[in-house]
């Protein structure tokens, strides 16, 4: 068998993630591998911690990295907190909100489902009324940013509503970390989950989680061992914490993927240098260019306006376009990728992401002008020229 190396077509990655991955990442990926119990490595974690909770607006002692993509987090966050028996109120509002309410049944938990339509936010109002109507939940889990549709919750309000009842929270920050305001502490969210690949431009594979002190209180208390062995907290802290909470005792629990936390410690590092406030204005700036060019052509936004998250943009497809032929276009042609609609959804939108340093200017153009170049082709009337202007006005302002 006659083989050679694998090189990758280059894309503009503008769907829903993985988002493009900044030149400093991949040089980063490439420096040497050190074992993942050196003590330069060892401190390179402890850099790594501070970054994020830098990126959550958080102090949680308990911040870190799960060693797999954003689902593992997901699950971190659900196997360690719900035990079986316990009641989980669930807000779903689209794909996202759908896998929490599965992971709750695989934990043995009982799913308490509050509903509401794909495209818009999460209703507080429902889950108050779930809330009193199961004085016996234990927590309430909701999808901070639903990369499914593109809408954004009202974190915030959930959480103070949950804790008013006597609930820990489980927050989905997969697509809102780096690209939309989220404060952990100052919102008293007790367990939160993101991923390395939207807004913090890295590579797949790494899942932030922080806990707060409560939660903490929540898995060492117990009374039921952890389902999953490698993602027990009560076992991986040993690592990432140090069996004496610090870096010089750690203990192994897995072989860390040392040069993906490389590459997350440089995104992270950028994060910095740029600013946490000043990525969530860059991107909420971005999607008002994008939204601009895209009105020009004739498309509409499905999410209300006050309910859209900048960084995903949920798109409703013309009628009569081919929404699956559009995007191969595009990928064939422009070498850029958006995506398609999921669930409900499906065949309704196509989703374009503006993630991390996919957040660009000229991604924005790249888009607006690829998109009317083959909208046109396909017999919709689209003014490719009035979308760019209008894109460009608006990033002038």
């Amino acid at each position: 068998m006659q083989v050679s190396s694998f090189q990758p077509p280059p894309r503009t990655l503008m769907g829903p993630g993985p988002a493009d991955v900044h030149p400093r990442v991949t040089a980063a990926l490439a420096r040497p591998t050190i074992g993942h119990l050196d003590p330069a490595f060892s401190a390179m974690m402890e850099e790594l911690k501070g970054l994020l909770r830098y990126a959550l607006r958080t102090d949680n002692p308990l911040t870190m990295p799960v060693s797999a993509p954003g689902s593992a987090g997901m699950e971190t966050c659900f196997v360690n907190l719900v035990e079986p028996g316990d009641k989980v109120i669930v807000c779903s509002n689209g794909v996202f909100g759908g896998r929490m309410r599965e992971n709750v049944v695989r934990c043995g938990g009982e799913a308490v489902v509050v509903a509401d339509d794909w495209g818009r936010a999460v209703d507080p109002q429902k889950l108050e009324d779930a809330l009193k109507a199961h004085p016996d939940a234990k927590l309430v889990a909701c999808v901070h940013a639903e990369t499914s549709t593109g809408a954004c919750s009202d974190v915030k309000t959930l959480v103070e509503l949950a804790h008013r009842h006597d609930c820990l929270t489980i927050v989905d920050a997969v697509t809102a970390l780096g690209g939309s305001p989220l404060e952990v502490d100052a919102w008293g969210i007790d367990a939160v989950y993101a991923g390395s690949q939207k807004c913090l431009s890295c590579t797949p594979g790494l899942a932030p989680v922080s806990f707060s002190e409560r939660a903490l209180a929540k898995v060492t208390s117990r009374s039921t061992p952890v389902q999953s062995w490698f993602l027990d907290l009560n076992l991986v802290l040993g690592y990432w914490q140090g069996n004496d909470g610090g870096s010089s005792k750690r203990s192994y629990h897995h072989t860390a993927p040392v040069n993906a936390l490389y590459g997350l410690h440089e995104a992270l590092v950028m994060l910095a240098e740029e600013g946490i406030e000043q990525s969530w204005e860059r991107h909420h700036r971005n999607h008002l260019a994008l939204r601009a060019g895209l009105e020009t052509l004739g498309l509409e936004l499905v999410v209300p306006e006050a309910e859209r998250l900048p960084q995903l943009n949920a798109v409703a497809v013309p009628g009569g376009v081919d929404e699956a032929a559009v995007r191969a276009r595009l990928l064939d042609t422009y070498d850029l990728e958006i995506g398609a609609g999921l669930g409900a959804l499906a065949g309704k939108v196509w989703r374009i992401g503006l993630m991390g340093y996919s957040s660009r200017p000229e991604n924005i153009l790249l888009c607006l002008g690829a998109l009317g170049s083959v909208l046109n082709d396909m017999g919709h009337q689209a003014d490719t020229g009035a979308a760019l202007s209008a894109a460009q006005s608006m990033l002038a302002r």
